[in-house]
């Protein structure tokens, strides 16, 4: 962030001089720049991912109800906003190697009724069936929804994820890959009348001022500061996500456990927004870490399954299960040092 700083102070001191605050020339000319970047045609800002999901939700007409196929082990986002409009989650397993949702995953959620689907490419790894399952929720005259709060760039077949779905969203959070100094969240599509609806549902379901034209509108919107300041991080994001991916690559080939599953990806695939690794050792190798003084996290360690809120406990996510158990993060930003990456693999590899 240091290193844009320049920048930052003058993109935030145009927007003082401009003396619009709020959906002024900063956000429209952000997201013109988004969904140029993505290839989409429509980008509408928000005040936040989650809002974001909801939004997104309500705008495909999910309500009271409604069965919206998931992810279990995200963190518990999208079955939050799932919740938050009154529908049902249904949750889907993922496979143990990407971690995300696959086609076959996603038919059983369909033979089983689900009408949406939400498609969370988790980790800055792009689902790598996505293109499959839009055409198999378009077939079935189901809504497909891509989560993309932490896949900003990821690609599949030269295709940026955010351009598959019916509608998809995103977290500018500031510690994504592309993250404001604040909160902040996009909503993408394609489609004409689904964009009018987002423009009216960010606030409060007005056509014009005052005037309500679509019920459970929301007062969700991004500011002009953020706006600005994501236009600076915009133009360094591919740069970034490729020094992303350089330390995924390096503990990926420096990394010796065979006890440790690393992740794999194709070109483009994989944005390295969260390097996790799963093993069944994983207390052991976190007190190493500890000893050496490196930072780690889990990602996730409770299923939204077995929150203790959930009406399905019983429900049996054979890989998410084992995932939480055995999953942890390394240190992967773009600021990181080579000396601080051989840090991590030396105390990792340490006997």
């Amino acid at each position: 962030m240091a290193k844009y700083r320049s920048e930052i102070n003058e993109a935030v001191e145009r927007v003082f001089n401009s003396g619009n605050l709020v959906l002024g020339s900063e956000v429209a000319s952000f997201e013109k720049e988004f969904a140029n970047f993505l290839g989409a045609k429509y980008c509408v800002g928000t005040a936040n991912g989650t809002d974001s999901l909801e939004i997104a939700l309500i705008a495909v007409g999910a309500g009271l109800g409604s069965k919206v196929a998931t992810c279990a082990n995200a963190g518990g986002y999208s079955s939050t906003a799932i919740s938050c409009i009154g529908a049902t989650p249904m949750f889907m397993d993922v496979e143990l190697e990407s971690r995300n949702i696959t086609i076959e995953s996603v038919k059983y959620a369909i033979k089983q009724g689900a009408q949406y689907v939400i498609a969370t490419h988790l980790y800055g790894m792009a689902i790598r069936d996505i293109d499959q399952i839009s055409i198999l929720c378009k077939d079935n005259n189901v809504i497909l929804i891509e989560d993309c709060a932490q896949a900003h760039g990821a690609e599949i077949s030269g295709k940026k994820v955010g351009t598959f779905g019916s509608i998809s969203t995103f977290s500018f959070y500031p510690t994504k890959n592309l993250g404001g100094l604040g909160d902040g969240g996009a909503l993408i599509t394609d489609d004409d009348e689904l964009f009018v609806k987002l423009l009216k549902l960010r606030t409060y379901g007005w056509g014009e001022k005052y005037r309500v034209e679509i019920a459970r509108g929301r007062n969700s919107r991004l500011d002009e500061v953020q706006a600005a300041i994501l236009r600076v991080f915009l133009r360094h994001l591919t740069l970034d996500n490729e020094k992303r991916l350089q330390i995924a690559q390096f503990y990926n080939e420096q990394i010796q456990s065979v006890e440790i599953l690393k992740p794999q990806w194709k070109e483009g695939q994989f944005v390295a927004h969260i390097y996790a690794v799963a093993s069944s050792s994983r207390n052991s190798i976190l007190e190493k870490l500890s000893h050496a003084g490196v930072g780690y996290a889990i990602h996730y360690p409770i299923t939204d399954h077995h929150q203790i809120i959930s009406n399905n406990k019983d429900l049996s996510l054979m890989n998410s299960e084992l995932l939480s158990n055995s999953i942890f993060s390394l240190p992967c930003y773009p600021e990181l040092t080579h000396e601080e990456m051989c840090v991590v693999v030396e105390a990792i590899n340490s006997k």
